[in-house]
């Protein structure tokens, strides 16, 4: 969540940048409210302080008197302990509001992220050109007819918004993970496989709850007590590992990647941009993750991009990096940039990787430090996070990217010796 003394300090520039986000006047009601309970918890802290004090004063002149076998002139060290237990218990709720108010707040936009939606996105980069196709098929006809991807058994087992990939089809998918798991560790990343059922700590501490909560699939009380569910990106399972945690600072940046299915509640994609594996309830994504220095934040970013667009790019596929406006990213992150894949049968960019600097957002929620060498204070570490990348999107890019006038498809160079063929023909 955000940093309170940073709202103290200068609320003014808290609620110019939060105004990217928010109605400016949610954000100084929020603000207010905020500020409010701040100065309560204070004064409430000053109280009960006094009170220990006293209290501690007290029992010593009590004491002192009971040795000397003269009366006390004050009362039992008891007498006072209800009044500093009604004290901490009313500290113990304005806190509680607090946090929870504080945590229903999104994270600053970077100063080069600007407001709006998705009509303010900018495209920073582009990868070749689409290519020219005389005829073009979608991806759904196409698996189809390669007999890649069974939909309507994929309906019959989960329902609407699953899928089955067959044959060559499940090969391919395998082929992409298994490819991009080697190029990430190449790259420096750690290889984790978590667990995909998550405590709820987790996904407050990626900042998805309490806002997202109910857009993931959810244990019920009875079976799982504590709060679980199903995870809805490695990320959240990544930053949740070191909840609590203070990392070595020589260890700086952390590099982790992980690869999971992703479990989403989301509505199934009806239209013609979100067909088939396009977006459903379950898919699987490779995604990579840093924590890093203050300072080191703004590099491993640019590397992340430059990662990620160079995995696309091995692939051949077109494609363009867009840098987020503020109201089309993530509640949680600071700056975002997307890298879309073209899909020819719509004439339109399907994102297949969000790349995301948090600051130490997720960190305040995780409770995430670090402590210089020879220092006695921590410090919060800056996270960032993105895909590497999310093969449902890729499986039909490659598809259409790749379709030839006589049905078939030509595979990326890079997967011909996994899959034993450089393309795929209809049955």
């Amino acid at each position: 969540m955000l940093d309170m003394e940073l709202i103290r300090k200068d609320r003014e520039a808290v609620a110019t940048a939060l105004a990217k986000r928010l109605d400016p006047a949610e954000v100084n009601r929020v603000l207010d409210e905020v500020q409010r309970l701040d100065q309560e918890r204070r004064a409430l802290i000053t109280e009960i302080d006094a009170e220990r004090q006293r209290r501690k004063a007290e029992a010593r002149a009590y004491a002192a008197a009971k040795r000397a076998g003269a009366e006390p002139e004050v009362s039992a060290p008891e007498a006072g302990r209800k009044q500093l237990a009604e004290l901490e218990s009313e500290l113990d709720e304005v806190q509680s509001r607090l946090r929870t108010t504080m945590s229903e707040l999104p994270n600053l936009p970077a100063d080069d992220v600007v407001p709006g939606g998705k009509e303010a996105n900018r495209v920073v980069r582009t990868f070749g050109a689409p290519p020219a196709i005389e005829k073009v098929r979608d991806h759904v006809e196409l698996s189809r007819a390669l007999g890649l991807v069974d939909h309507e058994r994929g309906v019959k087992l989960g329902g609407s918004g699953f899928w089955m990939y067959t044959g060559l089809g499940a090969r391919l998918e395998w082929a992409l993970l298994n490819w991009l798991i080697e190029r990430n560790i190449e790259a420096g990343y750690e290889f984790l496989l978590p667990p995909h059922l998550l405590l709820d700590t987790a996904g407050f501490a990626a900042g998805q709850f309490p806002k997202f909560y109910d857009d993931v699939y959810h244990l019920d009380r009875e079976s799982a007590p504590r709060g679980q569910f199903l995870l809805p990106t490695a990320e959240t399972a990544i930053l949740g590992a070191y909840q609590d945690e203070i990392l070595d600072t020589t260890a700086l940046p952390l590099k982790r990647f992980a690869y999971t299915p992703c479990y989403r509640r989301e509505a199934a994609g009806s239209h013609s941009d979100e067909r088939g594996t396009v977006r459903g309830h379950q898919f699987n994504k490779v995604e990579i993750f840093q924590f890093t220095l203050p300072e080191q934040a703004d590099a491993a970013l640019e590397s992340m991009v430059g990662h990620v667009e160079s995995l696309v790019q091995q692939l051949g596929l077109h494609h363009q990096t867009s840098l987020l406006a503020a109201g089309d990213a993530s509640a949680a992150m600071r700056k975002t940039l997307d890298i879309e894949v073209w899909m020819p049968s719509t004439g339109k960019y399907k994102e297949v990787s969000s790349v995301s600097w948090g600051g130490d957002y997720q960190a305040r929620r995780a409770a995430i430090r670090y402590r210089e060498p020879g220092g006695k204070q921590t410090r919060f570490v800056h996270t960032l996070n993105g895909s590497a990348l999310a093969t449902s999107r890729l499986f039909p890019a490659i598809l259409e990217q790749c379709q030839q006038p006589d049905g078939s498809v030509l595979l990326p160079e890079v997967l011909h010796d996994r899959l034993g063929t450089d393309r795929l023909t209809p049955r």
